[in-house]
């Protein structure tokens, strides 16, 4: 199935509005390997996927009302890694592409530009591009599955999908909320800090559910209880403190029978008001809970995006030229994008891959590039018997990660760290 063109889906819409040279939204998916990667047959790998995968393989345009994403079918390439993850992506200087295939050693990472897909469209592309890279090297036959495709199959059209048009309701939800605590420190001047938790899978659930909770709850709840540390240093004068919440993605298909292959994810913020006074770790899990149980719903998931669709469709807003368009997108990025949370946690989760495949596959990360004016993100999935937790941050100073871990191995968890400034075993309890 070819696509010459197509519009952005809903969620898409915000970031070429919101982007600026020095920053765009990025995330990373990749696998370590038991091999370093030959970039040759990579390359062939990428092309193998190109037919089955066209939505990723376009070029954003600037159309006269809306951007739009262009079919592209030349300049495929693959490129040892940077010096940090997620850099800044200039389309212009990378082909025109909305994503990069990176390679370092034994690793393969995929980055992508939210105007393409979000984490679990990546991980279909990364799962895919490597079992036609161990096809070609190991001569191995991989099973394909839901998120293994064959790309001697035809694309379905049901990839390509925006499902928040497919499944938007009637009647929105109000976007009312109050701006958070933001983490400040000295810029390091464009070097993204990459901090790796390796934690024991087993460990960490289990003291998850000890405490009645999910995995992305209780990590939730940690990430609050530190910042609200941070709060309390930063800002002595309890009254003057701000919400400390965290964005969680939602990955939509969990809720909506979805195989788009674009964006389909909302999110939740779950947090405290710090002005109430001091909250101890157990209550924040206990909101931590009750919030993402009563937003985490199908219901109130559509009508948090149900919002968004309608007011792409408002006659106004329609008919508005693109350069209007734009202006009015980054000001609602402004007033309701990272202003209102502390810092974000997209949890990926388990990851499986089939026998076949997992014995060349040593390990798998996710990981968020820089926001826009928040400076730490965190991203984090289970492969195997580890929890992969990555941090990475825009400033010099590393208190938010320290504390953190700190506070895991004080609940008995064990925590390996890794930079990618140096590597330590863990000594977070000094």
């Amino acid at each position: 199935m070819e696509i010459q063109w197509t519009p952005l889906d809903n969620a898409a819409t915000i970031y070429p509005a919101s982007s600026r040279r020095s920053w765009s939204a990025l995330f990373r998916v990749s696998v370590v390997l038991t091999e370093p990667v030959d970039p040759a047959m990579l390359l062939a790998a990428l092309h193998r996927i190109a037919g089955r995968l066209p939505v990723f393989f376009m070029r954003l345009k600037r159309g006269v009302f809306w951007h739009f994403l262009e079919e592209m079918k030349s300049g495929l390439r693959v490129e040892p890694e940077g010096v940090c993850p997620c850099r800044p992506l200039r389309i212009s200087e990378n082909n025109g592409y909305s994503f990069r295939v990176l390679y370092y050693r034994n690793r393969i990472s995929a980055e992508f530009f939210h105007v393409l897909t979000d984490g679990g469209g990546g991980m279909v592309f990364l799962k895919t591009l490597v079992a036609e890279y161990l096809e070609i090297k190991y001569g191995v036959a991989i099973p394909r599955n839901g998120e293994i495709l064959d790309c001697r199959d035809a694309t379905r059209p049901e990839e390509l999908r925006d499902s928040f048009l497919e499944y938007a309701g009637k009647v929105g939800g109000s976007r009312g909320e109050k701006r958070a605590f933001r983490i400040e420190g000295t810029p390091s001047d464009g070097f993204n800090h990459l901090t790796t938790a390796k934690i024991p899978a087993k460990a960490i659930l289990a003291a998850a559910k000890a405490e009645g909770a999910s995995l992305t709850e209780y990590l939730c709840a940690l990430m609050i209880y530190t910042v609200q540390d941070m709060q309390e240093k930063a800002q002595p004068r309890e009254t003057l403190r701000k919400p400390v919440k965290i964005n969680v993605p939602v990955n939509l298909r969990r809720y909506f029978p979805s195989e788009t292959l674009r964006n389909f994810t909302s999110y939740i913020n779950p947090g405290i008001d710090p002005r109430l006074g001091r909250h101890s770790f157990e209550e924040i899990l206990t909101q931590v809970r009750h919030q993402i149980g009563a937003q985490a719903t199908r219901r109130q998931l559509m009508a948090k995006f149900t919002q968004n669709v309608l007011d792409a469709q408002n006659t106004a807003v329609r008919v508005a030229p693109l350069f209007l368009k734009n202006l009015i997108l980054k000001s609602v990025f402004l007033a309701v994008g990272d202003v209102l949370t502390s810092t974000c946690l997209s949890n990926l989760g388990r990851q499986t891959l089939p026998p076949e495949m997992e014995r060349y596959v040593e390990r798998m990360d996710a990981v968020i590039g820089p926001l826009s004016i928040n400076p730490i993100a965190c991203a984090c999935l289970t492969y195997k018997d580890t929890l992969y937790f990555h941090v990475t941050r825009t400033i010099e100073e590393n208190n938010f990660e320290r504390r953190l871990f700190r506070a895991l191995v004080e609940r008995g968890i064990a925590v390996e760290v890794e930079s990618n400034l140096r590597s330590a075993a863990a000594g977070m309890n000094s």
